[in-house]
């Protein structure tokens, strides 16, 4: 008889999907109870503090940890139940550099393309796509061990691609990057979903899941407190405009205390140390009073655009209060 799962829908159009997943390390929760749905060809952002999680989705969703419940599928497929047939459709790149240091860039690739039982002549086309891809065909004879970090990160993404994966799972995949490494790979990602690949990754960064990402989840010591799309979570949860500016919870209250929003709540802020960040769809308000502020004394503040990380922030780090 055969395996139902091995004739899994090819046209299916989730790719990856979390039914209620957990995962415990002894009494520890690491992930707890989540579900998680990432489309063919779309781009999910896992977001998280450090040991939010993050890196142990990932790993059970290319069956290195197995879920101590619930189940994690990928092109239909049962991971913890035929991890082979999903690990040969997809690529990944981890925290870490995973090279052999005494061997060149093309070297590297090769023997890793070999895992995937690539023909040569299949094998040596792909390495030279990848070295153009990837704009590593100056260090192609360069030992890994002579690399800079942003062409060791390159060759660690070259080489999670090196069997035309459908789906890419990436692992932090800039951190630590210079920005023009940085926006390098991203244009590269953005490539790869153009042409259908289906992307899920970590980051810190969250210019990056904005830039990259149709949706992220944000995840908090294992559970997934908020989903969508970086735009509508921002204008959801805060609002279009923040200002910064530096005072005293004294002074705040002073400032800003009675000021409510369009729907007569109170005016959503956020403090870091003695600076409070304000949202609102129509800063002028706010801005006066700072004029108005001390005498008419100069008072330093910031209008700008409300962004991915003030939403991070009111989940995950300093508390999203309401004003009085």
């Amino acid at each position: 008889m055969s395996n139902p799962e091995s004739h899994a829908d090819e046209s299916a159009s989730i790719v990856v999907e979390a039914d209620k997943v957990s995962k415990k390390f002894g009494d520890r929760i690491a992930v707890d109870g989540l579900d998680l749905a990432v489309p063919r060809g779309g781009c999910l952002g896992l977001l998280g503090p450090n040991g939010a999680g993050k890196t142990t989705t990932l790993q059970m969703t290319y069956g290195v940890s197995r879920p101590t419940s619930g189940a994690v599928r990928v092109f239909g497929i049962d991971v913890a139940k035929n991890t082979r047939a999903v690990c040969s459709r997809l690529g990944v790149t981890l925290q870490e550099n995973v090279l052999i240091d005494t061997i060149s860039t093309r070297d590297n690739l090769r023997i890793f393309g070999r895992y995937y039982r690539l023909s040569e002549a299949e094998l040596s086309q792909r390495i030279e796509e990848l070295l153009d891809f990837l704009e590593l065909r100056s260090h192609a004879d360069a030992p890994a061990r002579t690399l800079s970090g942003g062409y060791k990160r390159r060759l660690s993404v070259a080489m999670s691609l090196i069997n035309k994966p459908e789906l890419l799972i990436l692992d932090e995949p800039t951190t630590g990057l210079d920005p023009a490494v940085r926006h390098t790979l991203w244009s590269r990602i953005r490539d790869l979903r153009a042409t259908g690949t289906t992307v899920l990754l970590t980051t810190h960064y969250m210019d990056e899941a904005e830039r990259l990402c149709d949706r992220v989840v944000i995840i908090d010591q294992g559970k997934a407190m908020i989903e969508g799309a970086p735009r509508d979570l921002i204008e959801q949860q805060l609002a279009r405009e923040a200002v910064e500016v530096d005072c005293t919870e004294q002074e705040e209250l002073t400032l800003f205390g009675k000021l409510v929003d369009d729907g007569g709540n109170g005016l959503k802020r956020l403090r870091a140390g003695n600076r409070v960040m304000l949202f609102t769809d129509d800063s002028t308000t706010l801005v006066e009073r700072i004029h108005q502020a001390d005498g008419g004394a100069r008072r330093p503040f910031v209008v700008r655009p409300a962004n991915l990380e003030d939403v991070f922030l009111s989940i995950t780090g300093t508390g999203l209060r309401e004003g009085a």
